[in-house]
């Protein structure tokens, strides 16, 4: 017989008094730290709490007593339902702030090495509408809010495209409406589940992986071309051609329009064929009058503007003359070895996505750049003091890892490499400074330059420039 799991309390008229990681907010109650989601400094709050343990819980606000001075009234009528854009209550000024302390205190307190004077975050010019890419969820069992599930309504019709609520990987929220990409998206999606809807398409089951309709990608440059991927569970070639017909029909304004059959376990489509219906296979994005081709399975950083801000504060780190090697380390489609080809001698990019990789030499080629070699594979298995020795020791370097950082391996040997700087590029500081603090022994961080690319989440960007430590 299993225990009764027991009743945990609801806290209440409890103040909230600051943010914390992950987007949640702080109380503090006899002693104990209560993190809340969706609250904002100075709102009092009854909170029901969800897990406890000694020296803190977790909980969810039942009832908002009284707002703090801060809070905003969000644009997004999914706020607290969507597990996304979780500061949208928090003024744009407020959210810089956090981020900026954020990005302090995981150099000071991870890191733990001599710093400058961190600049300045840069903020977002937009702060709605800024995503190039967004990516839907098709469920035939979409996510009942609390309040639906009290209403004792049926709700026979689950059908939903749009996103993961978090911690329940079968359950999609039905968006009406988002606010991250242009409304194009919104229309787009909108129109695909009615069509399926109207001609009794399967919405896809996420527990028996079965159904046709299955994901949806939605990718807008900033040079107003557009690329729709259409991800199918089964190969029913004949209903996927209607669909595609219709989509192409109702938006013509579409200049790449791909599918995939997918009928693995896992969404991801980096193994899977993309077919084209109509159009180009790929969109491009443009900086400084250069041209960059992004593919179905391009990485692109997702707000084009402040990818622009990024990159010019990358290239201004490096302090290049014209005649250094650069090796640029996870390189993605080259768009940062690209983009400062033209003030280096040479530019070598390593990413481990072989088509990114063909993109980025298609990227060179496109924009009439000659002084550029990329190479395909893992890291820390291309990076290797035998690749070094056969290609130059560079004078910088540009690393630009995922989340995780970088592997013990590859900083080994970018300190036995020794180039005269390295301009480090992380989406996440406390991984970055954790990698700050394996370079210190040869190299001091110079600066540092906080960059906003995610206005309502609790992301940063953040860029460090280090230099070679005299012997």
């Amino acid at each position: 017989m299993s225990r009764k799991r027991k009743q945990l309390p609801t806290l209440e008229g409890v103040t909230i008094c600051d943010v914390a990681a992950e987007g949640n907010a702080i109380a503090k109650v006899d002693g104990m730290v209560v993190f809340v989601p969706f609250a904002a400094p100075g709102d009092v709050v009854d909170i029901r709490l969800r897990k406890k343990k000694k020296s803190y819980a977790e909980g969810t606000i039942s009832r908002l007593v009284s707002a703090g001075p801060i809070r905003i009234a969000p644009v997004c009528e999914h706020f607290t339902v969507c597990g996304g854009c979780r500061w949208q209550h928090l003024p744009y000024d407020f959210q810089l702030k956090c981020k900026q302390q954020q990005v302090e205190d995981a150099l000071v307190r991870i890191a733990k090495v001599e710093l400058p004077e961190i600049s300045p975050i840069l903020g977002s010019a937009h702060t709605e509408c800024y995503r190039n890419k967004m990516e839907y969820t098709f469920s035939n069992r979409c996510w009942l809010t609390e309040e639906q599930l009290a209403s004792g309504q049926e709700f026979p019709d689950r059908d939903a495209v749009g996103f993961h609520i978090p911690g329940a990987f079968d359950k999609v929220l039905d968006i009406n409406r988002c606010m991250l990409q242009d409304d194009f998206s919104n229309r787009l999606r909108l129109f695909i589940r009615q069509y399926g809807k109207e001609h009794g398409y399967p919405f896809y089951d996420l527990r028996a992986q079965e159904g046709l309709l299955r994901t949806l990608m939605v990718r807008i440059a900033s040079t107003g071309q557009i690329m729709a991927v259409m991800v199918f569970g089964a190969d029913d070639r004949a209903r996927i051609k209607n669909l595609l017909d219709a989509v192409r029909a109702a938006f013509p304004e579409i200049t790449s329009l791909l599918y995939v059959i997918n009928t693995k376990v896992n969404d991801t489509i980096g193994d899977q064929e993309i077919l084209l219906h109509s159009g180009c296979e790929f969109i491009e994005e443009e900086m400084e009058g250069l041209r960059f081709r992004i593919g179905a399975k391009s990485f692109y950083q997702t707000n084009s503007l402040q990818a622009y801000e990024l990159y010019k504060v990358t290239r201004d780190f490096a302090a290049l003359s014209g005649n250094e090697l650069v090796y640029d380390l996870y390189t993605g489609t080259g768009t940062i070895a690209n983009f400062v080809s033209r003030q280096a001698r040479k530019v070598i990019g390593i990413e481990y996505v072989p088509e990114a990789i063909a993109d980025a030499r298609i990227n060179s080629q496109v924009n009439g750049i000659d002084n550029t070699l990329f190479y395909a594979g893992d890291m820390k298995d291309v990076l290797t003091d035998e690749f070094i020795a056969s290609h130059g020791k560079p004078d910088v370097m540009i690393v630009d890892p995922p989340r995780a950082g970088m592997h013990s391996d590859v900083v080994d040997v970018i300190m036995r490499a020794e180039p005269l700087r390295i301009v480090y590029v992380s989406c996440n500081p406390a991984t970055q400074a954790r990698d700050l603090a394996l370079l210190d022994s040869k190299y001091k961080v110079s600066a540092v330059q906080p960059v906003d690319m995610f206005p309502h989440t609790q992301h940063v960007e953040n860029v460090v420039r280090l230099d070679r430590r005299e012997s």
